[in-house]
């Protein structure tokens, strides 16, 4: 259990988003612990404050239920994991964005597409009064298009390279991802007089940052 050891406990995803969210608290004045290495998990001494590392799909349910106080994670995780957590700060990085992928020779109705983003899939038909069946994966979902698995796939995209390189087209993009500084409700409101000047710090350097 960390609940109580430490003064602040902060959620960062492994992968491409967790060098910049390290940098950009660490730039806005919070004091964070050095990485103690590769297979650690949790970074911090009691008193302190603490860095879990994560899975990329589970920072908003760590921040949701108050094991982290705040964390780090891209809008595009946000949008399929439905948590309950205020995100005061878009900090700019980690751009991508979330889109219809087909094949060219699938010109037909789109009946079955594959997402590792049910959930945001779901809601898109929703709005859109379409009906088509999802299938879940977890690996690479383009394969999927590529094989004839599904008509479409739904996933995250970056340069448009490696769609490129498969062959395959995006066809629509359904939304834009940038990554977010998240908070606990409850911690913001018993830790406030350390979450309100970090979250001005935030959005200040966010704002500061140079165009793309």
């Amino acid at each position: 259990m960390i609940r109580g050891r430490f003064t602040l406990v902060v959620a960062l995803p492994k992968g491409r988003n967790f060098a910049d969210g390290y940098r950009a608290l660490v730039q806005a004045g919070l004091e964070l612990p050095p990485l103690e290495g590769e297979r650690a998990l949790l970074h911090g001494r009691e008193g302190g404050v603490a860095v879990l590392e994560l899975r990329n799909h589970d920072v908003p349910t760590y921040v949701d239920l108050g094991i982290a106080d705040v964390g780090v994670v891209g809008n595009d995780v946000l949008l399929e994991s439905g948590r309950d957590v205020y995100e005061p700060v878009d900090l700019g990085t980690g751009a991508c964005r979330l889109s219809l992928i087909r094949h060219p020779a699938a010109t037909g109705p789109i009946r079955r597409i594959a997402t590792k983003y049910p959930r945001f899939t779901a809601q898109v038909l929703r709005e859109r009064g379409m009906v088509a069946d999802i299938i879940e994966l977890a690996g690479n979902v383009e394969l999927a298009a590529l094989t004839g698995l599904a008509d479409a796939v739904v996933d995250v995209v970056q340069t448009g390279a490696t769609l490129k390189a498969a062959g395959l087209l995006e066809v629509e993009v359904l939304a834009h991802s940038t990554a977010r500084f998240i908070v606990n409700r409850q911690s913001l409101k018993l830790k406030r007089e350390l979450l309100r000047p970090l979250i001005e710090r935030l959005r200040a350097n966010a704002h500061n940052l140079p165009a793309s």
